[in-house]
């Protein structure tokens, strides 16, 4: 399974979105939002949750417990 950091950067790559565009959603900064996808930064629950919402995916599949985007089965 892959990591959080591949999922974030995977969905915001596959939704067409730039960096900044999500960043902006979040609240933060490009360079923030960049970090996360680098793993530098932790990425803070509320973020995970919002982004679970953007991309209507399950916070298990976010988060690599599973490969299905609405959650474990």
């Amino acid at each position: 399974m892959k990591s959080h950091i591949e999922i974030i950067r995977d969905l915001r790559e596959d939704n067409d979105k730039s960096q900044k565009e999500v960043a902006e959603f979040l609240g933060t900064t490009q360079q923030v939002y960049s970090r996360y996808e680098l793993g530098e930064n932790e990425i803070p629950i509320r973020h995970i949750i919002a982004l679970c919402k953007y991309y209507n995916v399950s916070a298990d599949y976010m988060l690599g417990l599973t490969d299905n985007k609405k959650g474990l089965k």
